[in-house]
Formats: structure tokens, C-alpha cells, sequence
């Protein structure tokens, strides 16, 4: 069994979506310099720094540390959906969804 390393999970899912570690930062809400410093002197994340980054991420934490490989990856442009929905509130996101089932149904 190997161990698991949450900055490499961080790194993997950075890739994927071809974010740079300021676009994470902007869409988590956490500072630049914090997530510099922690990716680059390999400190682990606390786990409300981690709750951050897989709200920015559009993930649970339950998702971050047990991918399902089943799960296709997201685009870009699907990932920026997440990515801003999780900064909405909830009557936004309420709203959002509404929008997007309308747009689906025109379809």
C-alpha cells in the first residue's frame, strides 16, 4: 500500500484542469503565497485549507482522496462551471441551475 501524498493530489488535479497554482488559489480562497509556500516547502495542507482547495476544486474531500477512475475528466470549460458555482450563494446557485435546466430544455 502506498502512502498518500495530498500535494501530488493537488499537483494531479492542478494539471487536469490546467490550472496554475494562482488560478487554485483564486478559485479556493486562500492566498497565492500560502499555497506557494506550502507546494513548494512540502507542507501538508490543514484540513480547512483542504476543505478549501476541493471547494475550489469543485470536489468533495471525500473525492480528493478516493478519485473514482470511472469518472471522466471534467474540461475546462466544465471545470470553470464548478469552479464558479462554488462561489455562489445559495439562491445564486438556486438560480444558476434554473438558467442551465431552461437552456437544456431549448435544446
Amino acid at each position: 500500500m502506498t502512502e498518500f501524498n495530498s500535494l501530488e493530489r493537488i499537483r494531479e488535479l492542478c494539471a487536469e484542469r490546467g490550472w496554475s497554482y494562482y488560478h487554485l488559489a483564486k478559485a479556493s480562497g486562500i492566498t497565492y503565497s500560502t499555497l506557494n509556500t506550502m507546494m513548494n516547502k512540502q507542507n501538508q495542507p490543514s484540513l480547512l485549507t483542504l476543505q478549501k482547495l476541493c471547494g475550489g476544486f469543485g470536489i468533495s474531500i471525500s473525492e480528493f482522496f478516493d478519485p473514482d477512475p470511472e469518472r471522466p475528466s471534467l474540461t475546462r470549460e466544465q471545470s470553470e462551471c464548478l469552479s464558479l458555482f462554488t462561489t455562489l450563494s445559495a439562491e445564486d446557485k438556486k438560480l444558476a441551475l434554473a438558467y442551465m435546466k431552461g437552456l437544456a430544455k431549448s435544446l
